[in-house]
């Protein structure tokens, strides 16, 4: 999105936060921002089509946000899946979200509706795959019923919070709250051994659905921290070890950081990875290389998803 584009978007958002999105019509969107109609057009095909591209801007900074947050970490910490869905109840109430998606299930607008729905599946696959994280893969045959728990419980939680004090809700306390319930949830599930929905079922939801960004991140992370633990248990000069952990922060950094990553630079960091003694990391350097192609091939696929 080049940066005309992006003001675009950035201003509308504005608008349909102070006046709603029905009351929004286009030629405010057109004075507000200083653009011509043909402009507008040219950039999108209507209203709705602009206000999908408010959430996939918002959407594609809370994940790059969220992931910021797995660098260098443990993806199985509690404390780190606090502080993302602290970011995303905060990026929620920010950008006026709830307000615009009681507008678009209130419309008549098929194609919003339909995003909106893909975009709520998108949210508790993303939860589904943290409390694989959390949680490990015994459980996982209960996860998708806990994450949709945890979906609810959060949601209400954080809106009936606001409600309650006028000065406005305690983001970290109401999710501390919640994450506690869900951590016994999850335990007293898989105990009962109780199942409502299976988690190929997801897939169904979001069919043809590649694997997300979220997920190649979060296993590259895990990926990182065996090599760095190998790096360090094999190696016993200082200066070697640091050469190859700055490779791998080099590696999750532009992944991470760059708007581009740049692939020929990441592909030339891989390559002095491998020239490694003896091969000690082959398998995992393997689990590296297919992490990054899957990466870009998301990339590529993005626009097409919504």
């Amino acid at each position: 999105m080049n940066d005309r584009k992006l003001h675009v978007v950035n201003m509308a958002h504005q608008l349909f936060i102070e006046k709603g999105f029905q009351a929004t019509s286009i030629q405010d969107i057109l004075d507000y921002s200083g653009i011509s109609k043909g402009t507008f057009y040219n950039y999108f095909s209507s209203k709705s089509e602009l206000l999908i591209a408010i959430y996939k801007t918002i959407y594609k900074k809370l994940e790059k946000d969220r992931n910021d947050l797995l660098i260098g970490q443990n993806p199985s910490s509690i404390e780190i899946f606090i502080k993302q869905v602290e970011l995303q109840m905060i990026s929620n109430r920010k950008n006026k979200l709830l307000a615009l998606y009681e507008e678009v299930l209130a419309s008549n607008d098929a194609d919003l509706k339909q995003y909106i729905q893909r975009a709520r599946l998108n949210s508790l696959r993303w939860y589904y795959n943290r409390f694989i994280d959390i949680f490990g893969e015994d459980k996982k045959p209960f996860l998708l019923d806990c994450a949709i728990m945890f979906q609810g419980i959060i949601q209400y939680n954080i809106q009936y919070n606001r409600m309650a004090h006028e000065s406005g809700e305690k983001v970290s306390s109401v999710v501390r709250y919640c994450v506690a319930r869900m951590v016994k949830m999850v335990d007293e599930v898989a105990e009962s051994g109780e199942q409502l929905i299976e988690p190929k079922t997801l897939e169904k939801w979001v069919p043809g659905c590649q694997q997300n960004n979220h997920e190649i991140l979060t296993q590259l992370v895990k990926v990182a921290l065996t090599l760095r633990a190998l790096i360090t248990k094999n190696i016993q000069d200082v200066e070697e070890q640091n050469k190859y952990n700055e490779l791998l922060d080099f590696i999750q950094e532009e992944i991470i950081h760059t708007r581009s990553p740049r692939k020929f630079l990441i592909q030339s960091a891989l390559t002095s990875l491998k020239q490694n003694p003896a091969s000690l990391w082959k398998k995992e350097l393997g689990q590296l290389d297919e992490l990054i192609e899957a990466f870009y091939s998301s990339m590529e696929a993005e626009d097409t998803n919504p």
